[in-house]
């Protein structure tokens, strides 16, 4: 009798303590992103101390309980177990679309009680607010994630395969580099490395950017320092004819040259037609303070900035003579196609 009334005890347990644990983990959560209603708004931000958007605040609060998330409300929403709507609990993630550009650009942590806290915008900052029955947000709700799927603990999102040991989740390029490199377009380097920090020639961006646009040139390559059997020739010519990237006046092309922001700004315009979707967005972003209104640039620069996807580009100024790197590469091209 002793024994059935442990086993009992034991079986009661069983049930109890793992729903307890649930509760307690998404609780803390919960109750760890509310001490940050009021922190300021910005774009691209990450921390307290600078300020969150709404992907950044999201990524702050999960990764204090161990779970790392990409840098992006789009990355997020690729995450987690789908909820229902009837099923929302506290710690579920909520995505909206069509907020400050088309398609899932905001992100919330769902409170209970038709509530969710996010980092809204300059004015709110990071701040609570109803799900249904709100003007603004419940047309523009599209979906939950959650990440306590077991109902017993955190569960990490599974990595996907193409991560990279030098990129981190909390990266603003993180779901650029991802895209671009598992669709062949950015390759990385031996040891899994894909060396964020590294510059770009205008070969490897000629290469890269046909690696999209996947253009045939109706000629060899014609530049006195390039090779016809260069790897890059072909991905040259075919740049060059379209009138994406150029070669100089003195009939080279500048293989090894390093890539400028300015120069990555206009020829990226140039192959996606960066100012006529920006033209076709409400303009939200600020000009930078570095940029004169005259630079012969400064439309391409501008729609740049307006299409940014990463955050990468939201900053106050621009640096255009600055040489640009393979995780500002990625970005501008994953912000101005739909490559996915």
């Amino acid at each position: 009798m002793k024994v059935k009334k442990i086993m009992l005890l034991l079986l009661v347990m069983a049930i109890v303590f793992p729903s307890m644990h649930a509760k307690a983990s998404t609780t803390s959560l919960t109750e760890f992103a509310k001490r940050y209603e009021g922190t300021s708004y910005k774009f691209g931000g990450n921390t307290p101390e600078e300020g969150f958007d709404c992907s950044g605040f999201i990524v702050y609060v999960f990764n204090q309980f161990n779970i790392p998330l990409p840098r992006t409300s789009e990355g997020q929403f690729n995450y987690g177990v789908p909820v229902d709507v009837s099923d929302l609990q506290p710690g579920d993630l909520l995505f909206f679309r069509d907020t400050y550009k088309p398609g899932i650009s905001h992100a919330g942590i769902y409170l209970g009680d038709n509530t969710f806290i996010s980092a809204e915008n300059e004015t709110r900052g990071v701040a609570k607010a109803k799900l249904f029955s709100h003007p603004y947000w419940e047309p523009r709700f599209v979906g939950a994630k959650r990440l306590f799927p077991t109902n017993t603990a955190p569960v990490k999102p599974s990595i996907p395969t193409n991560t990279f040991v030098d990129v981190n989740a909390d990266h603003l390029a993180y779901n650029a580099i991802l895209t671009l490199s598992g669709n062949g377009v950015i390759n990385g380097f031996p040891g899994n490395q894909f060396k964020p920090e590294e510059t770009i020639t205008r070969g490897q961006a000629a290469a890269m950017l046909n690696r999209v646009l996947k253009l045939t040139p109706k000629s060899e390559v014609n530049f006195s320092d390039i090779d016809k059997k260069h790897q890059f020739a072909v991905h040259i010519a075919a740049m060059n004819e379209a009138g994406i990237l150029k070669g100089y006046e003195d009939g080279s092309f500048g293989l090894n040259d390093k890539l400028t922001r300015t120069q990555l700004a206009v020829i990226v315009d140039r192959a996606f037609d960066l100012q006529k979707k920006a033209d076709d967005q409400v303009h939200i972003s600020s000009l930078y303070v570095d940029m004169p209104s005259t630079y012969w640039a400064i439309n391409s620069i501008n729609a740049l900035k307006q299409l940014d996807k990463t955050g990468v580009f939201q900053t106050s100024s621009y640096g255009f003579t600055k040489i640009v790197t393979r995780a500002e590469f990625a970005a501008a091209v994953y912000s101005a196609t739909d490559m996915k």
